[in-house]
């Protein structure tokens, strides 16, 4: 990164396990970064921390019962607070170079789309604003001249050996995926997998809501829809592989039989670090990649039976249109009520299932569609997931 002039930036979802990590990188070189806001949604004291390490001019807390405690917290630091959903849309859109989307779930489909549509460079952390908004999302992208850096590991790493030039030469798109905590188990001992087990994720350090997403393994089926709207790659032509180690973040195939792959270790700096130098390289304090002394890699295909999750997204994404984000809407409520004990762990998937059975998918012609059809499909998930209890 020598010679890479100063970068202004914001972090929406600064808390999170990947907003944690970008702080990380930018505080271990201040001299390369400006700071210009931070966004938390609840977690007040670790956003007054870092509002006081980094001194940005803006720090929001999405939750206004908190604002007067980050009020207090920040007193003298120089930093303007606001609270609530709007602030921390205005605070994306602020004019600062680079943006880190990483507020979990649709709640931060709102927060990037301002980041975009005033042509930002966006490090996408946040899966849903592509599975939820789809077509509607690129398309603005491409109007405002935004930059879109995907950022989870597997996309990151295609992005990293997609050659955009040679498009037609690309074969197919080769997503891998750890397995989660589940891979082994069978169907009637998930039935019984409680809320503790599901987070215990082998390789990952993440947050609770993907942790779920992993061991169902919907993430990976809502990471498809991604790879199909960042890289224009059908379907059919996107595969997902199971690879425990989780030191192959994935691979595209071209016509000629070759086979590009990024490895790393797991730790989610390394594709932070891309995306928060790109195009330079930034340095990351991760742990090297040692091959001789992990000795073997091993790949297997993932199960259909046991992880339905997959199955759901190809289908939604052959729907097209409102379907992905009804499935998307519908896995987040399941996983929450699953989290609160409400419902078991396999009925996250059937209360998706039943939800996109129920969808009626059409075009999306802009960010009101999104939102209206989400909401829907939340009624609906949560409707289904009180069915789900009572019959237990």
């Amino acid at each position: 990164m020598v010679g890479m002039a100063s970068r202004s930036v914001t972090v929406l979802g600064s808390t999170g396990s990947v907003g944690e990590s970008t702080i990380d990188l930018i505080s271990r070189q201040p001299d390369r970064f400006r700071v210009v806001a931070l966004t938390a949604h609840r977690n007040v004291v670790r956003l007054a921390a870092q509002a006081r390490l980094l001194k940005p001019e803006l720090a929001v807390i999405a939750d206004p019962a908190k604002y007067a405690e980050l009020k207090d917290l920040v007193a003298g630091t120089g930093t303007r607070i606001a609270a609530g959903e709007h602030a921390v849309i205005e605070a994306a859109a602020l004019p600062c170079d680079w943006v880190m989307a990483a507020i979990v779930g649709a709640a931060g489909l709102r927060a990037t789309w301002s980041a975009v549509t005033r042509g930002a460079i966006v490090a996408l952390a946040n899966k849903e604003c592509l599975v939820s908004a789809g077509a509607v999302f690129m398309d603005a992208v491409k109007r405002h001249n935004a930059v879109l850096l995907p950022v989870d590991s597997e996309h990151n790493a295609i992005f990293q050996v997609f050659d955009a030039r040679q498009r037609n030469a690309v074969r197919r798109l080769i997503l891998t995926a750890s397995g989660g905590p589940f891979r082994d188990w069978p169907r009637a001992r998930m039935l019984r997998a409680t809320p503790k087990e599901a987070v215990a994720h082998p390789n990952w350090t993440m947050g609770v809501k993907i942790s779920v997403d992993s061991a169902t393994m919907m993430n990976k089926g809502l990471e498809l829809i991604e790879a199909h709207h960042l890289f224009g790659v059908p379907a059919e032509r996107i595969d997902i592989l199971v690879h425990p180690q989780s030191v192959v973040h994935s691979m595209v195939e071209y016509d000629d039989g070759s086979v590009l792959a990024q490895l790393g270790t797991p730790d989610m700096r390394t594709p932070i670090a891309y995306a928060l130098g790109w195009p330079d390289r930034l340095h990351a304090p991760t742990e090297r990649l040692d091959l001789a002394r992990l000795a073997s890699l091993t790949f297997e295909n993932p199960d259909p039976d046991r992880f339905p999750a997959l199955r759901l997204a190809r289908e939604a994404l052959k729907l097209g249109g409102s379907a992905s984000t009804a499935l998307n809407a519908a896995n987040e409520v399941a996983v929450d009520r699953f989290l609160a004990g409400e419902i078991g762990f396999l009925d996250i998937a059937a209360i998706a299932e039943r939800v996109l059975a129920g969808t009626a998918a059409r075009p999306l012609r802009d960010l009101g569609d999104v939102l209206d059809v989400d909401a829907d499909a939340r009624h609906r998930a949560l409707e289904a997931s009180k069915r789900a209890r009572a019959a237990e």
